[in-house]
């Protein structure tokens, strides 16, 4: 019983804690939807750096096993939505570097993939980015939350204290448990694939 009442005292905190950062993650969504587009529809900025790293990726995880690929997917989504909101501190600076990078990335990545294998294959992608995108998302607003309220002299150290415990809760309850669902689909999904 108190294990329940703690988990809805949380809860309730987070939900909370995401009503201040709505228009945060909103502007963090627009930003990423808007280099998606630019990804998807002019793949032709950074094309040789892309390709490589896409590279690198892929050998890193072809020699893994559906769990070992769902563990790595999971850690590497992990890091970057905990820096999104870590990172905030340096007035949302790095939080939108993530936002901008992610969004032409996955645009690319998805025009590429529709020209090799057809429209189809955006329909591969979607059972994880369901779970993904809006915990990434979520980590962003986050972030963009805590380093523009910086700008704030008024109860600044108290208002930063607060900002980070609250986005800890947030990440813990919210983010973690659907980067580790996303995880496990897009390991299992890509090595059923491949």
């Amino acid at each position: 019983m108190k294990l329940v009442k703690l988990l809805e005292k949380n809860y309730f905190k987070v939900f909370d804690f995401f009503y201040e950062c709505k228009w945060y993650m909103v502007f963090a969504f627009g930003l990423f939807s808007l280099f998606f587009l630019i990804g998807f529809t002019f793949p032709i900025f950074f094309r040789a750096e892309i390709f490589s790293m896409l590279q690198e990726m892929v050998s890193q995880i072809e020699s893994k096993g559906a769990f070992e690929l769902a563990g790595f997917i999971f850690l590497n989504n992990m890091k970057v939505s905990l820096l999104a909101i870590l990172l905030g501190i340096g007035f949302g600076i790095f939080p939108f570097i993530i936002s901008v990078f992610n969004g032409y990335l996955i645009g690319f990545v998805s025009r590429e993939s529709v020209g090799m294998d057809g429209i189809g294959i955006l329909w591969r992608l979607l059972p994880h980015g369901i779970f993904e995108l809006p915990a990434v998302i979520f980590s962003i607003g986050i972030g963009m939350k805590i380093g523009v309220e910086l700008f704030n002299r008024k109860n600044n150290r108290e208002k930063l204290r607060k900002n980070y415990r609250e986005a800890l809760r947030f990440y813990f309850f919210v983010i973690f448990p659907l980067l580790l669902i996303a995880g496990i689909i897009e390991g299992l999904l890509i090595w059923y694939i491949s």
